[in-house]
C-alpha cells in the first residue's frame, strides 16, 4: 500500500478510485476528501462549482446543515476571493493567521514528538512522503486525505487507531479557530463542515463496543 502525503492529485480521485462502500462510509470518505481539497490549497472554480451543486432539501443533521451552508457559501465565492482568503489564513507574509499542523496544536511548536509518531505510523501503513513536498505530514489536509484513504481501503481498527492517535486530540480546536479567524469568510463554512464531521467521527470511535 502506498499513498501520497500532502499532494494527492485530487480529492475526487481519492473517492472514485475506491471499491464499493456502504452509503455511510461513502459519505465519510467524500467528507474527508472534500476537506482535504479545500484545506490543501485555494478552492478552484471546479471545486467551487462542485460544492455549489450540493443539494440538500431539508437538512436535519449537523452535517447536512453544514453542507447546506457550504453550498451557499461556495455559490457566492470566486476563485480569486478564495485564493486571497486562503493565503491570508494559511500563508501570509512570514506565516498565516492559522498554523494547520497537528504538532503545533498539540505542543505549541512545529516538528515535535507528535509528528515523529505520525511519521512512524504512516511508514508502518505503507504511506510514502513525496520528495517534492515542503509541508510536514501533520498538515490537516494530509490527515484528511489519509483518513479518506483508510475509510476506503483500511479496516475499522486502522481508521480508529489513526484517528484517535493523530487527529482526535486537537482537530476540533483547529476547526473552531478556522470559523473564528479574522480572515475567514468562505472558510467559516469549511470549518463548520470539519467540526461536524469530526464530532461524528469522535462519537463513532469512542462509543462502547
Amino acid at each position: 500500500m502506498s499513498a501520497n502525503i500532502i499532494t494527492t492529485d485530487s480529492a475526487t480521485e481519492v473517492v472514485e478510485a475506491s471499491a464499493p462502500l456502504s452509503a455511510e462510509d461513502s459519505l465519510r470518505a467524500e467528507g474527508y476528501a472534500l476537506l482535504g481539497a479545500m484545506l490543501r490549497g485555494p478552492a478552484t472554480q471546479e471545486l467551487l462549482d462542485l460544492l455549489a451543486a450540493i443539494e440538500i432539501d431539508h437538512p436535519r443533521s449537523a452535517i447536512e446543515h453544514a453542507y447546506n451552508v457550504l453550498q451557499q457559501s461556495a455559490s457566492r465565492t470566486t476563485p480569486s476571493a478564495a485564493s486571497q482568503e486562503y493565503n491570508s489564513l494559511f500563508i501570509g507574509i512570514g506565516r498565516g493567521e492559522l498554523l494547520p499542523f497537528g504538532s503545533w496544536y498539540q505542543t505549541g511548536f512545529m516538528m515535535e514528538k507528535p509528528l515523529i509518531s505520525l511519521r512512524q505510523d504512516l511508514s508502518d501503513m505503507g504511506f510514502e512522503r513525496q520528495q517534492n513536498t515542503h509541508e510536514p505530514e501533520d498538515h490537516v489536509a494530509a490527515l484528511c486525505e489519509v483518513m479518506a484513504y483508510l475509510v476506503q481501503e483500511g479496516s475499522t481498527e486502522q481508521q480508529q487507531r489513526f484517528f484517535c492517535s493523530h487527529i482526535q486530540g486537537w482537530i476540533q480546536r483547529f476547526f473552531e479557530d478556522l470559523q473564528n479567524a479574522n480572515n475567514s469568510n468562505f472558510y467559516i463554512a469549511v470549518g463548520q463542515l470539519g467540526e461536524s464531521l469530526m464530532q461524528t467521527e469522535i462519537n463513532r470511535f469512542n462509543q462502547p463496543q
